[in-house]
């Protein structure tokens, strides 16, 4: 009798002590997992309102280990994204109607697929600035405007006139051909439907400083503007009205006495090297001592801003004294200069090898020839 009470209590540790060894909820029975499975499933699209079209997609549910992201745009691995739960995706979308497809997979590896439309407007660019610049005969504008993806200029000087394309942040150059009031229209594109625009009248004035250039016209401001200590340039009577030139009137250069001193005249016409590549000019020196100093002939304000300033220039001996000669300026020799080229700005100097004021020279009928 007291064997088998001892036998008992064994077991009964055996038993305890088996109970004791697995830890509490955790069995061999996986068979849960086979009928687990996401629930509560949503979605969250934050649309950009700046016609980026970016849409941040953040999906939501429940159970879920993972989301794939079928945008319905795009090709290849930019068609989609895996996202972990709290996570979000963001994708760029050309305006219009797309379906989003997102794929929950749970703790079990059952997926869950469910569609969502998208509609993707643009809106209409706000607060538009054409920033028009006159330069000679031609317009610079470089539009702005508020949720522009880009832009389309027309001059109004054409009929049947095909806007010209220009990226946000560029700037586009247009040259008239006649004097007049222009109507400049700036279109701003949403990128999508969307779109606005603004119309600005601007003038070109008659063309009046230009090539040829000759000061016998007593209604045009023959404007030569000077640069460096000293310098002065007048319209003056002619001081020999003999030989190659018998005009009434000319152009008097007085050096400044610094080497670099020059003059600058803003043109009313651009000087267009299209139509010709030399610059002719009809020169009067009066003092045979300088005889062999230069005259520099520079052209600047490139059209479109291309040659930069400094590109165009050229230097041409002074051959005699006591008559008038004829300086040619070929550009065709200068190689970094395009052979459409304009320039809106005529610079001369002279003499700017040495330093000391008071160098006197004439200058008259300046035209631009083959």
């Amino acid at each position: 009798m007291k064997k088998i009470k001892y036998i008992s209590s064994y077991l009964l540790l055996a038993f305890i002590a088996f109970g004791c060894a697995k830890k509490e909820g955790i069995d061999q029975d996986l068979n849960f997992l086979n009928t687990a499975s996401a629930k509560s499933l949503a979605k969250i699209f934050d649309i950009s309102t700046d016609n980026s079209g970016n849409v941040k997609i953040t999906p939501t549910g429940e159970g879920v280990v993972s989301y794939t992201v079928n945008y319905g745009h795009g090709t290849g691995a930019g068609a989609s994204a895996v996202v972990s739960p709290g996570g979000s995706t963001t994708h760029a979308y050309p305006e219009g109607s797309y379906t989003v497809t997102i794929v929950a997979k749970d703790i079990a590896g059952h997926e869950t697929s469910t569609t969502y439309p998208l509609q993707v407007t643009y809106r209409a660019p706000e607060n538009i600035v054409s920033n028009i610049s006159r330069s000679a005969n031609s317009f610079s504008v470089r539009p702005t405007a508020l949720y522009a993806a880009s832009f389309l200029v027309y001059f109004g000087d054409v009929a049947n006139e095909v806007g010209t394309a220009v990226a946000k942040g560029a700037t586009v150059y247009h040259a008239y051909t006649t004097a007049g009031v222009y109507n400049v229209k700036v279109v701003a594109l949403s990128g999508g439907e969307a779109k606005a625009e603004v119309t600005t009248p601007s003038t070109i004035p008659a063309f009046s400083f230009a090539f040829p250039l000759t000061f016998e016209d007593a209604a045009v401001n023959y404007f030569f503007g000077t640069f460096g200590g000293g310098q002065q340039f007048a319209k003056v009577a002619n001081p020999n009205a003999t030989g190659l030139n018998t005009s009434a009137t000319v152009g008097k250069f007085t050096r400044g006495y610094e080497g670099w001193s020059g003059t600058y005249s803003p043109m009313d016409y651009m000087i267009d090297l299209s139509v010709g590549k030399k610059v002719k000019v009809w020169v009067y020196n009066p003092d045979p001592a300088l005889i062999g100093a230069k005259l520099n002939v520079e052209l600047e304000a490139a059209f479109g801003g291309s040659p930069s300033n400094g590109v165009g220039v050229l230097k041409v001996p002074i051959t005699t004294s006591g008559a008038w000669e004829e300086l040619v300026f070929d550009f065709s020799t200068v190689g970094a200069l395009p052979a459409n080229a304009k320039f809106a700005q005529l610079v001369l100097r002279f003499n700017d090898a040495t330093d000391g004021a008071g160098a006197v020279i004439y200058v008259d009928n300046f035209r631009l020839t083959n």
